[in-house]
Protein backbone atom coordinates (compact mmCIF):
# COMPACT_ATOMS: atom_id res chain seq x y z
CA UNK A 1 0.00 0.00 0.00
CA UNK A 2 1.41 3.16 -1.02
CA UNK A 3 0.30 6.70 0.91
CA UNK A 4 1.28 9.75 -0.96
CA UNK A 5 0.65 13.48 -0.15
CA UNK A 6 -0.67 15.04 -3.06
CA UNK A 7 1.95 19.01 -1.48
CA UNK A 8 4.03 16.76 -3.79
CA UNK A 9 2.77 15.39 -6.94
CA UNK A 10 2.52 11.68 -6.61
CA UNK A 11 5.30 10.13 -8.50
CA UNK A 12 5.21 10.11 -12.03
CA UNK A 13 5.89 6.31 -12.23
CA UNK A 14 2.62 5.49 -10.01
CA UNK A 15 0.22 3.97 -12.40
CA UNK A 16 -2.91 1.62 -11.77
CA UNK A 17 -3.82 -1.26 -13.74
CA UNK A 18 -8.31 -0.81 -13.26
CA UNK A 19 -10.55 -3.67 -14.25
CA UNK A 20 -14.11 -3.40 -14.05
CA UNK A 21 -16.46 -6.54 -14.94
CA UNK A 22 -20.23 -6.66 -14.45
CA UNK A 23 -21.56 -9.52 -12.15
CA UNK A 24 -24.62 -10.67 -11.33
CA UNK A 25 -26.70 -9.43 -8.89
CA UNK A 26 -24.94 -9.27 -5.86
CA UNK A 27 -25.79 -10.18 -2.21
CA UNK A 28 -26.76 -6.62 -0.08
CA UNK A 29 -23.15 -4.61 0.15
CA UNK A 30 -23.07 -3.82 3.93
CA UNK A 31 -22.40 -7.60 4.76
CA UNK A 32 -19.55 -7.94 2.72
CA UNK A 33 -17.65 -5.02 4.03
CA UNK A 34 -14.32 -5.17 6.23
CA UNK A 35 -15.69 -5.43 9.74
CA UNK A 36 -12.57 -3.25 10.95
CA UNK A 37 -11.92 -1.46 7.96
CA UNK A 38 -14.93 -0.33 6.31
CA UNK A 39 -15.39 1.67 3.19
CA UNK A 40 -19.01 2.40 2.33
CA UNK A 41 -21.09 4.76 0.07
CA UNK A 42 -24.26 4.12 0.00
CA UNK A 43 -28.49 5.05 -0.33
CA UNK A 44 -31.39 2.89 -0.06
CA UNK A 45 -29.21 -0.10 -1.23
CA UNK A 46 -27.73 1.05 -4.44
CA UNK A 47 -23.74 2.13 -3.91
CA UNK A 48 -20.34 0.75 -3.71
CA UNK A 49 -17.80 -1.35 -0.98
CA UNK A 50 -14.16 -1.21 -1.37
CA UNK A 51 -11.91 -3.81 -0.14
CA UNK A 52 -8.06 -3.79 0.88
CA UNK A 53 -6.23 -0.51 -0.08
CA UNK A 54 -4.07 0.06 -3.11
CA UNK A 55 -2.63 3.94 -1.94
CA UNK A 56 -4.11 6.70 -0.34
CA UNK A 57 -3.33 10.57 -1.26
CA UNK A 58 -3.37 12.22 2.35
CA UNK A 59 -3.24 16.18 2.61
CA UNK A 60 -3.84 18.70 5.44
CA UNK A 61 -3.92 22.93 5.66
CA UNK A 62 -6.13 25.85 3.70
CA UNK A 63 -5.47 23.71 0.33
CA UNK A 64 -6.06 20.54 1.31
CA UNK A 65 -8.99 19.56 -1.08
CA UNK A 66 -6.97 21.89 -3.93
CA UNK A 67 -4.43 19.26 -3.70
CA UNK A 68 -6.02 16.13 -2.96
CA UNK A 69 -7.49 17.03 -6.39
CA UNK A 70 -4.63 18.15 -8.51
CA UNK A 71 -2.80 14.52 -6.94
CA UNK A 72 -5.84 12.14 -8.84
CA UNK A 73 -6.47 14.44 -11.58
CA UNK A 74 -2.61 12.90 -12.17
CA UNK A 75 -2.65 9.40 -10.95
CA UNK A 76 -6.06 9.12 -12.75
CA UNK A 77 -4.16 10.93 -15.83
CA UNK A 78 -1.72 7.88 -16.21
CA UNK A 79 -4.67 4.88 -14.66
CA UNK A 80 -4.91 1.44 -17.64
CA UNK A 81 -8.87 1.62 -17.13
CA UNK A 82 -10.83 -0.97 -18.89
CA UNK A 83 -14.41 -0.20 -17.45
CA UNK A 84 -16.97 -2.70 -19.37
CA UNK A 85 -19.92 -1.09 -17.39
CA UNK A 86 -19.98 2.48 -17.73
CA UNK A 87 -22.07 3.24 -14.32
CA UNK A 88 -21.28 6.09 -11.99
CA UNK A 89 -19.01 4.83 -9.32
CA UNK A 90 -17.40 1.99 -11.91
CA UNK A 91 -13.99 2.18 -13.38
CA UNK A 92 -11.17 3.76 -11.13
CA UNK A 93 -12.65 5.28 -7.94
CA UNK A 94 -11.57 6.55 -4.41
CA UNK A 95 -13.13 7.17 -1.08
CA UNK A 96 -12.91 10.37 0.29
CA UNK A 97 -13.07 12.09 3.57
CA UNK A 98 -12.17 15.80 4.08
CA UNK A 99 -11.16 17.89 7.05
CA UNK A 100 -13.75 20.63 8.38
CA UNK A 101 -11.40 23.10 9.02
CA UNK A 102 -7.80 24.31 7.65
CA UNK A 103 -5.97 23.92 10.50
CA UNK A 104 -7.24 20.32 12.05
CA UNK A 105 -5.19 17.78 12.96
CA UNK A 106 -7.24 15.30 11.21
CA UNK A 107 -5.49 14.41 7.74
CA UNK A 108 -7.97 14.53 4.59
CA UNK A 109 -7.58 11.62 2.67
CA UNK A 110 -8.67 9.79 -0.68
CA UNK A 111 -8.77 5.78 -0.37
CA UNK A 112 -8.09 3.54 -3.34
CA UNK A 113 -9.50 0.16 -2.78
CA UNK A 114 -8.05 -3.09 -4.36
CA UNK A 115 -11.28 -4.24 -4.74
CA UNK A 116 -14.93 -2.51 -5.10
CA UNK A 117 -17.94 -3.92 -5.69
CA UNK A 118 -21.10 -1.88 -7.01
CA UNK A 119 -24.82 -1.35 -7.48
CA UNK A 120 -26.73 0.80 -8.97
CA UNK A 121 -30.09 0.86 -11.23
CA UNK A 122 -30.42 -3.23 -10.67
CA UNK A 123 -26.69 -3.87 -12.04
CA UNK A 124 -23.60 -4.76 -10.24
CA UNK A 125 -20.04 -5.14 -10.90
CA UNK A 126 -16.56 -5.80 -9.74
CA UNK A 127 -14.01 -3.57 -9.85
CA UNK A 128 -9.92 -4.13 -9.48
CA UNK A 129 -7.45 -2.36 -9.07
CA UNK A 130 -3.38 -2.77 -8.62
CA UNK A 131 -0.84 -0.64 -8.69
CA UNK A 132 1.88 -1.58 -11.64
CA UNK A 133 5.66 -2.18 -11.53
CA UNK A 134 7.44 1.30 -13.21
CA UNK A 135 9.66 -0.45 -14.90
CA UNK A 136 8.47 -3.54 -15.91
CA UNK A 137 4.40 -2.43 -16.14
CA UNK A 138 3.98 -5.71 -14.46
CA UNK A 139 1.35 -5.44 -11.37
CA UNK A 140 3.15 -5.10 -8.04
CA UNK A 141 -0.16 -6.62 -6.73
CA UNK A 142 -0.68 -10.10 -8.12
CA UNK A 143 -2.54 -11.12 -5.21
CA UNK A 144 -5.51 -9.00 -6.09
CA UNK A 145 -6.70 -10.78 -8.86
CA UNK A 146 -6.89 -13.45 -7.19
CA UNK A 147 -8.54 -12.61 -4.69
CA UNK A 148 -12.21 -14.16 -3.51
CA UNK A 149 -14.66 -11.88 -2.97
CA UNK A 150 -15.73 -12.09 1.24
CA UNK A 151 -19.27 -14.24 1.43
CA UNK A 152 -21.84 -12.35 3.21
CA UNK A 153 -21.16 -12.14 6.68
CA UNK A 154 -23.99 -13.04 9.38
CA UNK A 155 -26.13 -10.33 10.99
CA UNK A 156 -25.23 -9.54 14.16
CA UNK A 157 -25.90 -7.27 17.05
CA UNK A 158 -24.90 -3.88 17.37
CA UNK A 159 -21.74 -3.33 19.58
CA UNK A 160 -22.54 -1.67 22.66
CA UNK A 161 -20.62 1.50 23.71
CA UNK A 162 -21.51 4.13 26.32
CA UNK A 163 -21.25 7.75 25.24
CA UNK A 164 -20.48 10.45 27.70
CA UNK A 165 -19.91 14.64 27.28
CA UNK A 166 -16.72 15.36 25.62
CA UNK A 167 -15.26 18.92 25.18
CA UNK A 168 -19.03 20.24 24.96
CA UNK A 169 -20.64 19.04 27.97
CA UNK A 170 -24.18 20.70 27.73
CA UNK A 171 -23.93 23.36 29.92
CA UNK A 172 -20.98 24.52 28.12
CA UNK A 173 -22.59 24.43 25.42
CA UNK A 174 -25.46 26.18 26.44
CA UNK A 175 -23.45 29.02 27.20
CA UNK A 176 -21.81 28.55 23.79
CA UNK A 177 -25.31 28.99 22.25
CA UNK A 178 -25.86 32.07 24.32
CA UNK A 179 -22.84 33.59 23.84
CA UNK A 180 -23.12 33.40 19.93
CA UNK A 181 -26.68 35.23 20.25
CA UNK A 182 -25.06 37.97 22.08
CA UNK A 183 -22.61 38.41 18.79
CA UNK A 184 -25.06 38.28 16.46
CA UNK A 185 -27.46 40.69 18.42
CA UNK A 186 -24.41 42.67 18.48
CA UNK A 187 -23.97 42.11 14.45
CA UNK A 188 -20.83 40.55 14.18
CA UNK A 189 -22.70 37.86 11.96
CA UNK A 190 -25.97 36.77 10.93
CA UNK A 191 -25.51 33.00 11.88
CA UNK A 192 -23.11 30.56 13.48
CA UNK A 193 -23.08 26.83 13.46
CA UNK A 194 -21.88 25.27 16.99
CA UNK A 195 -21.16 21.84 17.68
CA UNK A 196 -20.45 19.11 20.72
CA UNK A 197 -19.05 16.14 20.34
CA UNK A 198 -19.33 12.97 22.74
CA UNK A 199 -17.49 10.12 22.92
CA UNK A 200 -17.07 6.15 23.79
CA UNK A 201 -14.79 3.42 23.35
CA UNK A 202 -15.10 0.32 21.01
CA UNK A 203 -14.73 -3.14 22.42
CA UNK A 204 -11.69 -4.94 21.07
CA UNK A 205 -14.14 -7.85 19.72
CA UNK A 206 -16.71 -5.36 17.85
CA UNK A 207 -16.61 -4.50 14.19
CA UNK A 208 -18.64 -1.47 12.57
CA UNK A 209 -20.33 -3.71 10.09
CA UNK A 210 -22.97 -4.27 12.56
CA UNK A 211 -23.36 -0.31 13.12
CA UNK A 212 -23.47 0.73 9.74
CA UNK A 213 -25.78 -2.15 8.66
CA UNK A 214 -28.43 -0.39 11.70
CA UNK A 215 -27.58 2.89 9.93
CA UNK A 216 -28.64 2.04 6.25
CA UNK A 217 -31.52 0.07 7.70
CA UNK A 218 -32.94 2.68 9.96
CA UNK A 219 -32.06 5.95 7.96
CA UNK A 220 -32.38 4.38 3.92
CA UNK A 221 -32.66 7.36 2.31
CA UNK A 222 -29.53 9.05 3.99
CA UNK A 223 -26.28 8.73 2.27
CA UNK A 224 -24.89 6.11 4.52
CA UNK A 225 -20.60 6.28 4.88
CA UNK A 226 -17.52 4.81 6.00
CA UNK A 227 -14.06 6.19 5.34
CA UNK A 228 -10.85 5.47 7.09
CA UNK A 229 -13.00 5.90 10.62
CA UNK A 230 -15.57 7.79 9.80
CA UNK A 231 -18.83 6.72 9.33
CA UNK A 232 -22.33 8.17 9.35
CA UNK A 233 -25.76 8.49 7.96
CA UNK A 234 -25.62 11.95 6.16
CA UNK A 235 -28.72 13.57 4.75
CA UNK A 236 -27.42 16.45 3.22
CA UNK A 237 -25.76 16.46 -0.53
CA UNK A 238 -22.68 18.93 -0.80
CA UNK A 239 -22.16 18.36 -4.56
CA UNK A 240 -22.86 15.42 -7.15
CA UNK A 241 -21.18 15.98 -10.24
CA UNK A 242 -22.14 12.99 -13.79
CA UNK A 243 -21.19 14.07 -17.06
CA UNK A 244 -21.38 17.36 -16.86
CA UNK A 245 -24.67 18.27 -14.89
CA UNK A 246 -23.88 18.99 -10.75
CA UNK A 247 -26.38 18.83 -8.21
CA UNK A 248 -26.39 20.07 -4.86
CA UNK A 249 -29.42 19.64 -1.61
CA UNK A 250 -29.44 22.42 1.32
CA UNK A 251 -30.41 21.48 4.71
CA UNK A 252 -31.25 23.94 6.91
CA UNK A 253 -34.37 24.28 9.52
CA UNK A 254 -35.09 21.51 12.15
CA UNK A 255 -37.91 20.20 13.99
CA UNK A 256 -38.58 17.15 15.39
CA UNK A 257 -41.00 14.30 14.51
CA UNK A 258 -44.63 14.44 16.11
CA UNK A 259 -45.62 11.39 18.08
CA UNK A 260 -48.34 10.24 16.15
CA UNK A 261 -49.48 10.80 12.36
CA UNK A 262 -51.62 14.49 13.43
CA UNK A 263 -48.93 15.84 15.75
CA UNK A 264 -45.92 14.98 12.86
CA UNK A 265 -47.82 16.79 10.48
CA UNK A 266 -48.41 19.45 12.60
CA UNK A 267 -44.86 19.67 13.04
CA UNK A 268 -43.89 19.63 9.50
CA UNK A 269 -46.22 22.86 8.96
CA UNK A 270 -44.50 24.92 12.20
CA UNK A 271 -41.24 24.29 10.45
CA UNK A 272 -42.07 25.26 6.83
CA UNK A 273 -44.01 28.26 8.71
CA UNK A 274 -40.73 29.29 10.92
CA UNK A 275 -39.22 33.07 10.23
CA UNK A 276 -36.52 31.54 12.31
CA UNK A 277 -36.05 28.43 10.29
CA UNK A 278 -36.61 29.66 6.85
CA UNK A 279 -33.84 32.66 7.90
CA UNK A 280 -31.56 30.51 8.87
CA UNK A 281 -32.63 28.00 5.48
CA UNK A 282 -32.21 30.79 3.05
CA UNK A 283 -28.68 31.84 4.37
CA UNK A 284 -27.68 28.69 3.90
CA UNK A 285 -29.25 28.22 0.07
CA UNK A 286 -27.96 32.00 -0.77
CA UNK A 287 -24.39 30.62 0.63
CA UNK A 288 -24.62 27.34 -1.78
CA UNK A 289 -25.96 29.34 -5.13
CA UNK A 290 -23.17 31.81 -4.61
CA UNK A 291 -20.21 29.27 -4.61
CA UNK A 292 -21.90 27.17 -7.05
CA UNK A 293 -23.03 29.45 -9.93
CA UNK A 294 -19.24 30.63 -10.90
CA UNK A 295 -18.93 26.88 -12.10
CA UNK A 296 -22.11 26.50 -13.97
CA UNK A 297 -23.93 27.20 -17.29
CA UNK A 298 -26.88 27.57 -15.59
CA UNK A 299 -28.21 27.40 -11.72
CA UNK A 300 -31.92 26.14 -10.82
CA UNK A 301 -32.98 26.16 -6.86
CA UNK A 302 -36.53 24.95 -5.85
CA UNK A 303 -38.76 27.62 -5.90
CA UNK A 304 -39.56 27.22 -2.18
CA UNK A 305 -37.64 24.75 0.51
CA UNK A 306 -39.93 21.66 1.43
CA UNK A 307 -40.10 19.85 4.40
CA UNK A 308 -37.74 16.71 4.34
CA UNK A 309 -38.97 13.56 6.53
CA UNK A 310 -36.23 11.65 8.19
CA UNK A 311 -37.24 9.06 10.97
CA UNK A 312 -36.12 10.83 13.78
CA UNK A 313 -36.56 14.47 12.43
CA UNK A 314 -37.68 17.29 10.26
CA UNK A 315 -35.45 19.31 8.06
CA UNK A 316 -35.74 22.52 5.49
CA UNK A 317 -34.61 21.23 2.25
CA UNK A 318 -33.92 23.15 -0.93
CA UNK A 319 -32.58 21.44 -4.27
CA UNK A 320 -30.01 22.40 -6.82
CA UNK A 321 -29.59 21.43 -9.72
CA UNK A 322 -27.34 22.97 -13.11
CA UNK A 323 -24.75 22.01 -15.98
CA UNK A 324 -20.99 23.32 -15.28
CA UNK A 325 -19.84 25.78 -17.35
CA UNK A 326 -16.21 25.17 -16.36
CA UNK A 327 -15.10 21.68 -16.88
CA UNK A 328 -14.61 21.60 -13.06
CA UNK A 329 -14.22 17.89 -11.29
CA UNK A 330 -16.20 17.55 -8.21
CA UNK A 331 -13.72 17.53 -6.04
CA UNK A 332 -12.68 21.40 -7.46
CA UNK A 333 -16.73 22.03 -6.38
CA UNK A 334 -15.90 20.33 -3.05
CA UNK A 335 -13.50 23.25 -2.59
CA UNK A 336 -15.47 25.96 -3.69
CA UNK A 337 -18.04 25.48 -1.82
CA UNK A 338 -16.60 23.99 1.55
CA UNK A 339 -17.62 24.93 3.97
CA UNK A 340 -20.99 25.96 3.56
CA UNK A 341 -23.14 28.39 5.79
CA UNK A 342 -24.86 25.00 6.72
CA UNK A 343 -22.12 23.41 8.94
CA UNK A 344 -20.45 27.00 9.45
CA UNK A 345 -22.28 30.46 9.26
CA UNK A 346 -22.62 33.45 7.40
CA UNK A 347 -20.29 35.36 7.02
CA UNK A 348 -18.20 32.64 6.44
CA UNK A 349 -14.96 33.57 7.65
CA UNK A 350 -16.32 35.43 10.81
CA UNK A 351 -18.05 32.33 11.25
CA UNK A 352 -14.97 30.30 11.15
CA UNK A 353 -13.54 32.25 14.12
CA UNK A 354 -16.65 31.87 15.79
CA UNK A 355 -16.79 28.48 15.61
CA UNK A 356 -12.67 28.41 16.62
CA UNK A 357 -13.64 30.27 19.79
CA UNK A 358 -16.61 29.01 21.44
CA UNK A 359 -16.35 25.51 20.54
CA UNK A 360 -13.12 24.79 21.96
CA UNK A 361 -12.35 21.24 20.29
CA UNK A 362 -11.30 20.14 16.82
CA UNK A 363 -14.12 18.77 14.56
CA UNK A 364 -11.78 16.47 12.37
CA UNK A 365 -14.22 15.15 9.66
CA UNK A 366 -17.38 16.08 10.95
CA UNK A 367 -19.27 18.23 8.88
CA UNK A 368 -16.82 18.20 6.17
CA UNK A 369 -16.81 16.52 3.05
CA UNK A 370 -17.12 12.80 2.20
CA UNK A 371 -18.10 10.77 -1.42
CA UNK A 372 -16.16 9.17 -4.16
CA UNK A 373 -14.58 10.41 -7.07
CA UNK A 374 -14.00 8.54 -9.85
CA UNK A 375 -11.48 8.59 -13.08
CA UNK A 376 -13.12 11.97 -14.83
CA UNK A 377 -13.32 13.58 -11.77
CA UNK A 378 -17.27 12.78 -11.64
CA UNK A 379 -18.24 11.77 -7.68
CA UNK A 380 -20.81 12.27 -5.51
CA UNK A 381 -20.08 14.35 -1.59
CA UNK A 382 -22.18 14.66 0.89
CA UNK A 383 -21.16 17.03 4.04
CA UNK A 384 -20.28 14.28 7.18
CA UNK A 385 -23.45 15.10 9.44
CA UNK A 386 -24.78 12.30 12.01
CA UNK A 387 -21.38 10.78 12.20
CA UNK A 388 -18.75 9.63 14.38
CA UNK A 389 -14.85 9.13 14.09
CA UNK A 390 -13.56 5.66 15.34
CA UNK A 391 -9.63 5.80 15.94
CA UNK A 392 -7.82 2.48 15.98
CA UNK A 393 -7.56 2.52 19.15
CA UNK A 394 -11.24 2.08 19.58
CA UNK A 395 -12.26 5.38 20.51
CA UNK A 396 -15.33 6.88 19.36
CA UNK A 397 -15.97 10.57 18.72
CA UNK A 398 -19.47 11.68 17.56
CA UNK A 399 -20.63 14.78 16.48
CA UNK A 400 -23.86 17.22 16.19
CA UNK A 401 -24.51 20.40 15.64
CA UNK A 402 -27.20 23.39 15.24
CA UNK A 403 -27.59 26.83 13.12
CA UNK A 404 -27.43 29.51 15.45
CA UNK A 405 -29.01 32.70 14.69
CA UNK A 406 -30.32 36.15 16.73
CA UNK A 407 -33.67 34.21 18.18
CA UNK A 408 -32.35 30.46 19.00
CA UNK A 409 -33.10 29.49 22.84
CA UNK A 410 -30.01 27.60 24.12
CA UNK A 411 -32.23 24.80 25.56
CA UNK A 412 -34.02 24.15 22.41
CA UNK A 413 -30.75 23.92 20.43
CA UNK A 414 -29.35 21.38 22.95
CA UNK A 415 -32.48 19.49 22.50
CA UNK A 416 -31.58 19.41 18.90
CA UNK A 417 -28.20 18.49 18.85
CA UNK A 418 -30.03 15.36 21.13
CA UNK A 419 -31.98 14.83 18.10
CA UNK A 420 -29.49 14.69 15.45
CA UNK A 421 -26.88 12.35 17.94
CA UNK A 422 -29.90 9.38 17.51
CA UNK A 423 -28.67 7.75 14.27
CA UNK A 424 -25.32 6.93 15.68
CA UNK A 425 -25.83 6.33 19.46
CA UNK A 426 -28.84 4.17 18.39
CA UNK A 427 -26.06 2.77 15.87
CA UNK A 428 -23.70 1.90 18.63
CA UNK A 429 -26.47 0.33 21.00
CA UNK A 430 -26.35 3.43 23.63
CA UNK A 431 -29.13 5.87 24.71
CA UNK A 432 -28.86 9.60 24.55
CA UNK A 433 -25.89 11.09 26.66
CA UNK A 434 -27.27 13.89 27.77
CA UNK A 435 -28.55 14.63 31.57
CA UNK A 436 -31.54 16.59 32.42
CA UNK A 437 -30.48 20.80 32.37
CA UNK A 438 -32.08 22.10 35.10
Amino acid sequence: MTRTDAAAPPAADTRLRVRTVPVDETAPLVPRLDPRHPLLWMRRGEGMIGLGEVLRIETAGRDRVERAADGWRRLAAAADVDDRVGLPGSGLVAFGAIAFADESAATSVLVVPEIVIGRRDGRAWVTRIELLDATSGASTAAAAARVELPEPAPKRDVPRVRFSPGAMPPEAYMAAVADAVGRIDDGRFEKVVLAREIVGHLQEDAGLRAALAKLADDYPDTWVFAVDGLIGASPETLVRVDHGTVSARVLAGTASRGSDATSDRAQAARLADSPKDRAEHALAVESAVATLAPHTARLDASPEPFTLQLPNLWHLATDLKGTLGDGSSSLDLVAAVHPTAAVAGTPREVALRAIAELEGFDRGRYAGPVGWIDADGDGEWAIALRCAQVSPDGMVRAYAGCGIVHDSVAADELAETDMKFRPIVEAFGAPPPSPPIP
